[in-house]
């Protein structure tokens, strides 16, 4: 994912913030939860959601999100009582709302000419996900490549590895299963053009070059 807003430049694959062209330093906390809200704007999350993904499994104090939030503020140079890209909702939690824009040099310009550099992709409703060269994580944590914010996906469930023309899925030892075409997944299985992949309330479509499975698309 790479947007801009305003003055500043988000790229979630390298971990970068940049205001023009200088480079602003954030925690990895902060990096995280600017990630989260971005990808889910504008929706509103709450602050029980978002712990939850930063901080799978382990209890933080009421003051560990807004100290968070206020480090992202800092960063963004905005100033105390001023407009920010970070709305609080009271009593419930955070949004993004800046004027957040796909980089036509990022992954927006690959989804829309079809399927990403590295050649395969998963479909989520109208969102192409692309799947990188190597491990692929699905999940609801942050750092995963696709992460689905469901109490029902682990923190890493599923993988997809992307070896040249071969791609293969494992489960990683979720609770709740990952199904392939209905079925659930034990141990490594490869993919093909349009298999249906169930992950939590995810429905996900594999597509791979030179296959159908992106008309809907186009």
């Amino acid at each position: 994912m790479r947007v801009r807003f305003g003055r500043h430049a988000f790229d979630e694959a390298s971990r970068e913030l940049r205001i023009d062209k200088r480079l602003v330093p954030l925690s990895p906390k902060a990096f995280d939860l600017l990630a989260v809200l971005i990808r889910e704007r504008p929706r509103a999350l709450a602050k029980a959601e978002l712990r939850d993904r930063l901080w799978p499994d382990t209890f933080v104090g009421e003051t560990s999100l807004p100290r968070v939030v206020g480090e992202i503020r800092r960063a963004l140079g905005e100033r105390p009582n001023g407009p920010s890209c970070v709305r609080t909702v009271q009593r419930f939690g955070y949004a993004f709302v800046g004027a957040a824009i796909d980089d036509a040099g990022g992954a927006g310009s690959e989804r829309a000419a079809g399927l990403p550099q590295a050649g395969c992709a998963l479909l989520w409703g109208e969102r192409l996900v692309p799947l990188a060269a190597g491990e692929n994580f699905i999940g609801r944590g942050p750092e995963c490549a696709l992460t689905i914010p469901s109490g029902l996906v682990s923190r890493q469930h599923a993988r997809i590895v992307v070896d040249g023309e071969r791609v293969t899925l494992r489960d990683l030892g979720s609770k709740n299963g990952t199904r392939l075409a209905g079925r659930r997944v034990e141990g490594e299985v490869s993919l093909t053009d349009g298999d249906e992949l169930k992950i939590g309330p995810a429905l996900l479509v594999f597509c791979a070059p030179g296959g159908g499975s992106t008309r809907t698309l186009r």
